[in-house]
């Protein structure tokens, strides 16, 4: 976490050894993701980050947004995100989003490509062994960087103007959400599938940066009280 004012300084330096990601098509390399959140009645995913488990699910549908209102055939990424100890993975499938929303929400299975085809299974079960129905949605504007030929396996995301909503959960829909954190704060986040580069770890220890722990999808249930608020929770 850190404050806007300095996410800029950091960003102008980073530039110099990265690249933007494919969907940052401004000036600015910014884009808005929003993301529909799916649980158990009883909060199992919320549960299960808090209580750190080292083997975990999350199932998410994924909006890159753009100027255009959402609509039945827009694309949307179906996700399962899984931690594995200390390493991250995600397998995700594009749908349109009414055959998004049919899948998550009724189960039905939409025409899909072949190599899709585990997934979409594996998908289904994951949302029919746990029930599992709509429950928070997270939205927040985004400045993604790669390394570059030296650091491929580098990414580095800088999130802002982060926001939830607990009520109102149609990814169509434009409403603006709530804060969940501080609007002049920043939720800096390095992904790295190998090691951090020097210069990076450099510039990390320049600023004084410290690491913390930070789930949007907790944080928005913690902000709107669905869930009591955790060691993690951010004022």
């Amino acid at each position: 976490m850190i404050s806007y004012d300095t996410a800029q300084k950091l960003q102008q330096d980073l530039k110099k050894y990265v690249i933007p990601d494919s969907y940052s098509k401004n000036e600015n390399w910014l884009y808005t993701l929003s993301s529909l959140y799916y649980d158990t009645q009883d909060y199992r995913f919320y549960w299960e980050k808090v209580d750190g488990l080292k083997y975990r699910h999350k199932l998410r549908v994924r909006q890159y947004e753009t100027q255009e209102w959402l609509h039945d055939d827009s694309i949307v990424y179906v996700e399962i995100k899984q931690r594995v100890d200390r390493v991250t993975q995600k397998r995700r499938v594009p749908m349109k989003y009414k055959d998004a929303m049919n899948f998550c929400n009724h189960l039905i299975i939409p025409e899909f490509d072949k190599r899709d085809e585990s997934t979409i299974f594996e998908l289904y079960q994951f949302i029919k062994q746990n029930n599992l129905k709509p429950s928070c949605i997270t939205s927040y504007m985004r400045n993604a960087y790669f390394g570059t030929d030296y650091d491929t396996w580098l990414r580095i995301t800088f999130d802002t103007n982060i926001r939830y909503r607990k009520k109102n959960l149609d990814l169509a829909d434009k409403e603006i959400g709530e804060f969940m954190i501080s609007p002049d704060m920043v939720i800096m986040e390095v992904k790295a599938n190998e090691r951090v580069p020097y210069r990076l770890t450099e510039m990390i220890a320049h600023y004084n940066f410290r690491l913390i722990r930070v789930s949007k999808y907790c944080q928005g249930l913690e902000t709107s009280a669905a869930v009591p608020r955790s060691v993690y929770y951010l004022e």
